[in-house]
């Protein structure tokens, strides 16, 4: 065989072998799919968004989504992704607890990572919540300090405890800086429906709220408009509205996603409740820059607030998890 002949030959194997490595390594990657009962831009679902795209990046991943998937619509959604070999399957089951819960049971290889208020359900359907109801308290301490009239409106989607939780903490924190605070609770019954929620705020801005809290897209917007101040839910929009949004308590859907693609990738997914990586700890949440507002916050408030938020990362100071719907306190006019 001639030299050249060998050399030739040398090459191709070369590249088969590179060929096939990198076969082999895209075939490697872990195949994800996220089902989403709402715009994939909504606050909530957009922090999942976020953080299963943060492994795209890193090359972990093929990621896939569908979303505003009707709630009749998910089990359907759920088998397929199930069927096209994706190896973990993320999604909100809220309304869809049965369904979600039902097809987990009919596909044990593949596992699940479902936002859920139930339990884990073996062996393969764990459950995460956000449960960033620090930062909330934090910003409700804020809120408190920040109100002139003394009167706080809160807009929520629907009173499950994901929501109730967030809205409890963040009045308990309002009430610690301000005993004099009200509150006035609406829920639209929507998880996006920011003109219904524009107009739950102008509603409470109408009778005396100074001091708005956004857990649903439209609130900021009624803020704006009247002049009035906003916290914000999940993300920081303090960008978009930087008169209006004072503070935000932030979700980060990292430390959830990153440990259960881990377990995934080690064979070790198992049932499990993923709640606790949304807590400040371990980084799952967090209280916002105050940016814009840094220096319209009294020093007193700043100082409280930096107080508490190293109680609670030292483990010393505990904020409730009240999952109660929310009671309204503020007293109707002229009592």
């Amino acid at each position: 065989m001639s030299i050249s002949r060998r050399f030739t030959l040398a090459a191709l194997a070369a590249t088969s072998l590179a060929t096939f490595g990198s076969a082999a390594l895209a075939q490697a990657k872990m195949k994800v799919a996220a089902i989403y009962t709402v715009p994939v831009e909504q606050q909530w679902v957009s922090r999942i968004d976020k953080a299963l795209k943060a492994a795209v990046a890193r090359g972990e991943i093929e990621y896939v989504f569908s979303e505003k998937v009707a709630n009749a619509d998910y089990e359907r959604v759920m088998r397929e992704y199930a069927e096209k070999g994706n190896t973990l399957i993320v999604g909100e089951s809220f309304a869809v607890e049965a369904a979600a819960r039902k097809v987990a049971k009919d596909y044990p290889k593949v596992s699940f990572l479902m936002g859920s208020s139930g339990k884990p359900q073996a062996p393969n359907f764990s459950v995460f919540d956000n449960y960033i109801q620090e930062p909330a308290y934090l910003t409700g301490l804020i809120a408190g300090g920040m109100s002139k009239s003394n009167k706080i409106g809160l807009v929520g989607g629907y009173p499950i405890p994901e929501v109730n939780r967030l809205m409890n903490a963040f009045m308990a924190g309002a009430k610690e800086t301000n005993p004099k605070a009200e509150f006035m609770v609406t829920f639209i019954n929507s998880w996006f429906d920011p003109p219904k929620a524009k107009e739950a705020a102008f509603a409470m801005i109408d009778k005396g709220a100074d001091v708005m809290y956004a857990e649903r897209f439209g609130v900021s917007d009624a803020a704006k408009e009247r002049k009035v101040l906003a916290i914000g839910n999940v993300i920081d929009t303090q960008k978009d509205y930087p008169d209006t949004v004072v503070a935000s308590a932030l979700w980060n859907m990292e430390p959830t996603i990153d440990r259960a693609l881990k377990a995934v990738k080690e064979g070790k997914f198992k049932a499990e409740d993923y709640g606790q990586y949304s807590m400040m700890k371990f980084k799952g949440s967090e209280l916002s820059p105050l940016g814009t507002f840094d220096a319209k916050i009294p020093k007193a408030i700043k100082d409280k607030v930096a107080a508490r938020q190293k109680e609670i990362l030292d483990g010393k100071f505990t904020v409730k998890v009240d999952d109660n719907q929310p009671k309204p306190t503020a007293k109707p006019a002229g009592k």
